[in-house]
């Protein structure tokens, strides 16, 4: 996967910020559809593909349980 995405949930990352969930999302978007950045008449699918996978990891991050050893 690339590497470059790090883990974003505690003790990891203590603070985790819009950007950084946003930052994430337009790596794996990256990274999956092989495209730095796309043409223009793809533009409209990568940019809402990457808000879908900011919205998910969001809610995944707000709902992640994480327990104490």
């Amino acid at each position: 996967m690339c590497r470059s995405i790090k883990t974003l949930r505690e003790p990891y990352t203590p603070a985790v910020t819009d950007a950084d969930v946003q930052a994430a999302a337009l790596q794996y978007v990256r990274k999956i559809s092989g495209f730095r950045a796309p043409a223009a008449h793809n533009a409209a699918a990568f940019d809402a593909a990457v808000a879908a996978v900011a919205a998910a990891t969001r809610t995944l991050l707000d709902d992640l349980v994480v327990r104490s050893r």
